[in-house]
């Protein structure tokens, strides 16, 4: 079973590094070609591409123009998953998994990236900003969907394909998820949906569901879950599953403070 998981916006390249291992992205070459188009634009582009403020704009016109391939550790380069820091990874907490347990994440999880397209765990990362909705324009179509294609897809089946369990759990957003080709995948889609109670009935809360998609995900590990029908069990941050609002490809999960 391979999970999939949406980047951050947030990025964390301070804190001090709990494993050394790592890996090169397999998509480098696309890469480039992205981090070319936005090389074009300026920082008033960028603002009115991404809907940036001034400040954000300037930076990251700062990491197009000083972007390097990750291919080693530096100060401006580190794993994916602790380069991420956002509400997904602030449930994951991966700093404070164990070596074996990063070892399990590595394996069977997936970042789906508007720049990398798709990284492993311990796939190393630049800094960068560009969210997959983005319409960026390239020589492969109107905006990064077009980009990307089968690309993601073809990634995803590949992992997948070392697996014994063939299924994919769907733990990212809307926007990243579309992404991805579900009529070429090579396994079925678990979609995992999380309620909180708030005025008297339970609603999907971003803010919260955001943290539990990583909460889950460091459930999956620390209990070495790979297949769908093992999941129910997760009860992190006070959660529960509830067979009565839960479909076969869309387990609900429920809490009331």
């Amino acid at each position: 079973m391979i999970t999939l998981l949406s980047p951050a916006k947030t990025l964390d390249y301070e804190s001090p590094l709990p494993v050394k291992d790592f890996s090169v992205p397999g998509n480098l070459r696309q890469s480039k070609q992205l981090i070319k188009a936005l090389r074009k634009k300026d920082p008033q582009d960028l603002s009115d591409l991404m809907g940036l403020s001034e400040k954000l704009a300037n930076l990251n016109f700062e990491r197009n123009m000083n972007w390097e391939p990750p291919v080693k550790h530096s100060d401006d380069i580190r794993q994916a998953i602790f380069a991420f820091k956002g509400d997904v990874y602030t449930g994951l907490s991966a700093y404070s998994l164990k070596k074996s347990d990063i070892n399990f994440l590595d394996k069977h999880v997936r970042i789906l990236s508007g720049l990398y397209g798709i990284l492993k765990p311990l796939d190393l990362m630049s800094p960068y900003r560009l969210e997959m909705g983005t319409k960026l324009e390239t020589s492969e179509g109107k905006d990064l969907y077009e980009f990307w294609g089968q690309e993601i897809t073809n990634s995803i089946n590949e992992s997948i394909s070392t697996h014994k369990s063939k299924y994919i759990l769907n733990l990212a957003s809307v926007e990243y998820f579309s992404s991805v080709r579900k009529d070429l995948l090579n396994g079925e889609v678990i979609s995992p949906v999380f309620k909180d109670y708030k005025n008297g009935k339970y609603k999907i809360i971003s803010f919260f569901a955001k943290k539990a998609r990583g909460s889950m995900t460091r459930y999956l590990v620390e209990n070495r879950i790979d297949s769908p029908k093992d999941i129910s069990g997760f009860d992190y941050d006070g959660y529960k599953y509830s067979k009565s609002e839960s479909t076969e490809y869309s387990p609900v999960f429920l809490r009331k403070a």
